[in-house]
């Protein structure tokens, strides 16, 4: 019983001892996995040394431990946020002068997005800079 105290103080001054993070990102996953084989192996240990019960309980953890080690993480990737074109940006991409008028940049863009519509052979990205330029120049 002794050597799994220690053993357990090793993996601990291991784990939480270094300078760096050590269960950061997948870090978790081999954690788990080597505390479930530290259960296990207490387990049969324990299991052969009479004690059933610890043995249980032991082995119960060494499942648990070993389900979340097989368990990937959600990681979320924050989108940055996207601001619209400046105005002389969008004035170029729409193809309209700094004196246009709202019908005149409605009506650049209805001739565009004809052309660049994804359902008309266009991307979606263009589709969507062409928006992006024709609400930029009508709010600002």
């Amino acid at each position: 019983m002794i050597y799994l105290l220690l053993g357990g103080l090793v993996l601990a001054l291991v784990f939480w001892g270094s300078r760096k993070p050590f269960l950061k990102g997948d870090g978790w996953r081999v954690g788990a996995g080597v505390v479930a084989l530290a259960a296990f192996a207490g387990a049969a240990y324990t299991t052969l040394r009479g004690g059933w019960g610890t043995g249980l309980v032991l082995g119960v953890v060494g499942l648990w431990s070993a389900s979340e080690a097989r368990r990937r993480s959600v990681v979320r990737k924050a989108t940055p946020a996207v601001s619209g074109p400046s105005i002389s940006e969008a004035r170029s991409l729409l193809g309209v002068g700094p004196n246009a008028t709202a019908e005149e940049i409605k009506a650049a863009h209805a001739r565009l997005i004809r052309l660049a519509h994804p359902d008309k052979g266009g991307t979606a990205g263009l589709a969507a800079q062409l928006n992006a330029a024709r609400d930029r120049l009508l709010k600002g």
